[in-house]
């Protein structure tokens, strides 16, 4: 069993990998009692006023404590994470981090207007915006109850966690995190073919990073 585990894991693309790791370790702590949720959300006061910098990290691993919601945004999640970092970024690891630090620095800019401490649901919804966007045919069967086309999965996941969470609180941060994909989306997939007509700052990781990352 540890075999086909480890295998498992190996087979997941790094960046979708490390995130996924360090997600789980971050809730485990905060199950084994090692750290607090108080200790790892996000705020400016709390992260830069009173010298807490990790805050703004942390706020983007943090899934909840382990339960059916944590299961149910790990499993979407990781799954489209991976499919898109396997297609439109394979051997691009640099560029799939590039795409999910600005993707949060865009969140953490936000923040304060929607009053959200945790932006892990919120980015995670990003590779899935994405993704769905990359693959508008593709149909997706929920569950095996209904099936849909691509571009409609972030709604439909949206109401799934209002449901989940019985709050709407869970489907704003859901929504946001799609409109931050969509920006993603149009600068990558839009403003470079029709109006810049090629890769910006925006759209590709830059050199220093993509060396980093062993791309080039």
């Amino acid at each position: 069993m540890p075999v086909g585990i480890e295998a498992w894991v190996t087979q997941i693309p790094p960046v979708t990998r490390a995130w996924l790791a360090l997600s789980v370790l971050t809730s485990l702590a905060v199950q084994c009692q090692l750290v607090t949720p108080l200790q790892l959300y996000f705020s400016f006061k709390a992260a830069f006023t009173n010298m807490q910098p990790w805050r703004a990290l942390t706020t983007f691993l943090y899934f909840g404590s382990i339960s059916l919601d944590f299961v149910f945004h790990m499993f979407f999640f990781m799954r489209y994470s991976r499919m898109l970092e396997e297609s439109s970024f394979a051997n691009r690891k640099a560029d799939y981090f590039w795409l999910l630090f600005l993707s949060a620095l865009m969140l953490l800019a936000l923040s304060p207007l929607v009053n959200l401490p945790f932006l892990s649901s919120p980015l995670a919804f990003v590779p899935i915006y994405l993704w769905s966007r990359r693959h508008p045919s593709t149909p997706i069967s929920l569950f095996g109850l209904v099936t849909i086309t691509a571009p409609y999965l972030p709604l439909a996941l949206v109401g799934l966690a209002w449901i989940l969470n019985g709050t709407w609180r869970a489907a704003a941060a859901d929504l946001l995190g799609c409109a931050v994909g969509h920006v993603g989306w149009f600068l990558r997939d839009v403003w470079t073919r029709e109006m810049a007509g090629g890769p910006t700052v925006m759209s590709e990781a830059p050199e220093a990073l993509k060396r980093l990352f062993g791309d080039i």
